[in-house]
């Protein structure tokens, strides 16, 4: 499962609603190769569902994620920060060994 912060949760809603996305859109994460530690992360918003997504709800907010993202992403929170030390989603990951700095990107 992935899960989602307050945080992540009023930022999402806020996004869909200056986007005027309705409520067939879901937040997409995935993983990609590249990044400082190997692999990175992924945020879309997206309205299709396809046959091996993997789909969570969580405070409201439905995420998918397709089956080879979802084996790096399982038991992943998504937060959001607007601190002083970065601004942005966050993805707080048990299976990464190492991220970079930056938080964009890790390594398993």
């Amino acid at each position: 499962m992935i899960t989602v912060s307050d945080k992540a949760k009023e930022k999402v809603e806020r996004l869909m609603h200056d986007s005027e996305l309705d409520a067939t859109y879901r937040l997409r994460a995935s993983v990609a190769g590249g990044g400082c530690s190997g692999l990175s992360y992924k945020l879309d918003f997206d309205n299709e569902v396809r046959p091996m997504d993997q789909e969570f709800e969580d405070k409201g907010v439905r995420v998918v994620v397709d089956m080879k993202s979802f084996l790096y992403l399982a038991g992943t929170e998504l937060d959001f920060s607007d601190g002083l030390n970065g601004k942005g989603f966050q993805f707080n990951n048990p299976n990464a060994s190492r991220s970079c700095g930056c938080g964009e990107s890790f390594s398993v």
